[in-house]
């Protein structure tokens, strides 16, 4: 990874940072208790995909429309940022067959 590839992925975040701060108030308080969330425990290909930036379009689509954050999501943010990740290979995943005791089966 060189400087130009630091300096793009720094204004990329920067511009999805300013997208968050353009959200509704309730929005942007759903959206980092997620991205807390896919942080901590989500998938391991987190920095290279898509999810976070699809989020925040599936939330300004909302916005747009005129839902609340909840009438999006239900009431359960957890369930919710749960079903993202349900078929991805997650870091508590690689920790879980880290202390499992399987051979070969934790990421190095």
């Amino acid at each position: 990874m060189g400087i130009q590839d630091i300096i793009e992925g720094k204004k990329q975040w920067r511009a999805h940072v300013a997208r968050v701060k353009a959200l509704p108030p309730d929005y942007q308080i759903v959206y980092k208790e997620i991205q807390k969330y896919l942080f901590k425990v989500g998938p391991i290909d987190l920095p290279d995909g898509n999810l976070l930036s699809g989020i925040i379009d599936f939330f300004e689509e909302g916005v747009a429309a005129g839902k609340g954050v909840l009438e999006l999501i239900g009431n359960d943010v957890a369930a919710f940022a749960d079903d993202l990740v349900k078929d991805s290979r997650t870091n508590a995943d690689i920790y879980q067959e880290s202390i499992s005791g399987k051979p070969n089966t934790a990421e190095k």
